[in-house]
């Protein structure tokens, strides 16, 4: 069974920066579509980033300009570099993937509790991580 966890998560203080990370393991880390998502007590999850294996990268946008997905060759992890948190930022922070896909650009859209990397032909993100906690002070 394939599985993803986070880490890098932790507490800064705003304008810091952190970097999250998500290691796959148990299939081939040829996602279709890997982003994360972040999600606060009491609201819904949404979508943060996308990267699919075209190099494809789509952004939500309250975080274009500050937060960078990319892929690691080296350690097959998939990256979130977020510069200048705000404590809006605060969350716990989910790596996602869907494994299989068509030949379309992924998506991260979120709608009734579900996160959809193509919310027309209902193809939900199939593999997801624990979580990790990112805190932003001001």
């Amino acid at each position: 069974q394939a599985q993803l966890a986070e880490s890098g998560g932790g507490s800064v203080q705003a304008g810091g920066s952190l970097r999250l990370s998500c290691a796959g393991s148990g299939y081939s880390y040829r996602g279709y579509c890997m982003a994360w998502f972040r999600q606060s007590p009491g609201t819904e999850r949404e979508g943060v980033a996308m990267l699919d294996n075209k190099g494809n990268t789509r952004y939500a946008t309250s975080v274009k300009g500050r937060f960078t997905i990319s892929k690691d060759n080296a350690t097959k992890s998939l990256d979130l570099h977020m510069s200048n948190l705000q404590p809006e930022d605060s969350a716990m922070y989910y790596c996602a993937a869907l494994v299989g896909g068509g030949n379309w650009v992924c998506e991260i859209g979120c709608a009734g509790g579900h996160c959809y990397a193509n919310f027309a032909l209902g193809t939900q993100y199939n593999r997801w991580g624990q979580g990790t906690q990112v805190t932003v002070s001001s």
